[in-house]
């Protein structure tokens, strides 16, 4: 039997060395790095914040932001006549380099609002790519970029074209940057974290939308991520970094079921540990129902003008349980859990509270002096643990400050109070002078749930605390808050996209679908067998983090005005 040739690269990287000059030195971000990629074929390169992903993608542009410079190594690309060009020999700023961008390599960035240019419609932007590499005219360049809207599933692209990105939800944005960056065509397709800031259901439609593109196109693709359930779906090789080194490099099924180094052994067990229920969690006696709720919402509705983003909401919350809010973004999960804070006045329905003295208020009717009072028993964890922190304050400042502002604690006595909590969420004390962008994404997290847990609060809203999170940090700081719960006696709104954090940690759920509740039940019941096709259809599109397990046709999007009447959910 005559032996097949195999397919030679389209990119070859070899022993690639990016460095940023410091004040105290060099610092090496990318260090001996080689890979390479055949045509139609998907590398994927994976892990942590902060290993080196990004950099090495913005290498091969060479767009790495400054003073970082490629220092040694070699960027193969093939060309149409088998010719190799080294872009690492290229002139960042040059002629050559520009030609390469956007035409021969295209690349998509995580988060497209920030990419694309907020005073010029979306069509703009695209028509100016294809008069730029391609030469078209401005009529033939339109009608280009209204046929690849089309192609990328934006609704109306006759009429889309002439909107701006603020105008496009999330998922359209990321649509309209894969439509701009296949205008031209390119051998190869770089995406940098594309579906990081997107709901699950939206995400399964972005990959299969590359994939569909990839095969007619032929184009290669080299996909940044830190989701191993996204990699083992769409990955032909897997490169493994860790601080701007390879860990480990070779076919998805090795990688997966043969892993050599341990971290990727730790990558992969930190997903699977997702997969189930925690041990904390499966061992505990479970949640007594018919005790009295610490909060019972009923009826709770809020509208933005005429938009109805809650729509007769209820639900109640039992003293120590977690109860995950999950849905796709624009659900109403969000407004849901800052009008049970008070951070919005809801437009009708009731919060009833239980306080510690057992009397029982209205959190919807509170003001002034008596919702502060309210707040401290009351505490929220947002989702962005840098943006939630300020800057200017250090981390002792930052946990201190609701002490100081409730007259609490002053002096030694306060400064005790700030070690032992750093303790508390495994921060060590003597970093308490240091500030936020001298910790990492998780320990920052650590520094919201201490600054939350400061007032001893009973119940705390914790808003996609994870989501930002690498996939080892999530599941330490989810342990951490089960711990916290089982010390303080906390109960939680756990509000999250990620069916695999609901099901690890909560008792119950709630499933959101347009600002209405469509089912309420035990977390192993909803997130294993649920009852209602929204939540079906939400679980259909969670990627298996197993390379083996590729059945897309078990995937669909739930559509309400394509079902009967739909039964509400009261919980």
């Amino acid at each position: 039997m005559p032996q097949v040739e195999p397919t030679p690269p389209l990119l070859d990287v070899r022993d690639l060395v990016t460095e940023f000059p410091t004040r105290t030195g060099v610092f090496t971000a990318v260090n001996g790095v080689s890979f390479s990629i055949a045509p139609g074929k998907t590398l994927c390169v994976v892990g942590e914040s902060g290993s080196g992903k990004s950099v090495t993608a913005r290498s091969i542009l060479q767009i790495v932001d400054q003073p970082g410079r490629i220092a040694r190594g070699q960027i193969l690309l093939r060309g149409p006549d088998g010719n190799m060009l080294d872009l690492a020999m290229l002139d960042p700023r040059g002629r050559a380099i520009r030609a390469v961008r956007g035409a021969r390599i295209a690349m998509i960035f995580q988060e497209p609002m920030s990419s694309l240019s907020p005073v010029h419609t979306v069509g703009d932007q695209i028509i100016e790519a294809l008069r730029l590499h391609l030469r078209m005219n401005k009529t033939e360049a339109r009608a280009e970029a209204i046929s690849l809207l089309g192609q990328v599933e934006i609704p109306d692209p006759q009429k889309a074209v002439d909107r701006y990105a603020f105008e496009y939800s999330g998922g359209m944005r990321q649509r309209a940057m894969i439509a701009m960056a296949l205008a031209c065509k390119p051998q190869l397709l770089i995406a940098d974290e594309p579906t990081t800031a997107l709901d699950v259901t939206t995400q399964a439609e972005i990959l299969d939308l590359i994939a569909r593109l990839q095969k007619a196109h032929g184009m290669a693709v080299l996909f940044i991520t830190h989701d191993m359930g996204v990699v083992a779906q769409i990955a032909d090789d897997v490169l493994v970094m860790n601080q701007g080194v390879v860990k480990e490099y070779g076919p998805v099924e090795q990688i997966f079921h043969a892993p050599k180094d341990d971290y990727t052994k730790m990558l992969i067990g930190s997903v699977l540990k997702l997969e189930h229920k925690a041990e904390a969690r499966a061992s505990r006696p479970p949640i007594d129902m018919t005790a009295t709720p610490i909060l019972d919402i009923q009826g709770l509705t809020m509208k933005f003008g005429e938009f109805t983003a809650l729509d007769k909401v209820s639900i109640t919350l039992q003293p120590g349980e977690t109860l995950g809010i999950v849905g796709e973004s624009g659900s109403g999960k969000t407004t849901m859990g800052r009008a049970v804070m008070r951070l919005y006045d809801p437009s009708g329905g009731r919060i009833l509270y239980r306080r510690a003295d057992g009397a029982q208020v209205d959190l919807a009717e509170l003001h002034g002096s008596d919702l502060k009072a309210v707040r401290r028993e009351l505490r929220m964890v947002f989702q962005d643990p840098f943006g939630s922190l300020n800057p200017r304050m250090t981390v002792a400042q930052i946990i201190a400050e609701p002490l100081l502002v409730n007259g609490i604690a002053r002096g030694r006595q306060l400064d005790e109070r700030v070690c032992h909590l750093m303790e508390q969420v495994g921060l060590n004390p003597a970093t308490r002078e240091r500030y936020p962008h001298a910790f990492s994404g998780g320990q920052r997290q650590r520094i919201g749930i201490a600054r939350a847990i400061t007032l001893n609060p009973r119940v705390i809203v914790a808003d996609e605390a994870t989501s930002a999170l690498d996939v080892s940090v999530r599941s330490q700081v989810l342990d951490l808050l089960m711990r916290l719960q089982d010390e303080l006696g906390l109960a939680y709104i756990f509000i999250s996209h990620d069916i695999g954090v609901i099901r690890y940690m909560c008792d119950r759920v709630g499933v959101m679908y347009r600002g209405q509740l469509v089912e309420v039940g035990a977390a192993d019941k909803v997130c294993n067998n649920p009852d209602h096709p929204y939540t079906q259809a939400l679980l259909s599109a969670i990627p298996r983090p197993d390379p083996r397990d590729r059945d897309r046709s078990r995937r669909f999007r739930y559509r309400a005005e394509d079902q009967p009447e739909p039964a509400r959910a009261v919980g």
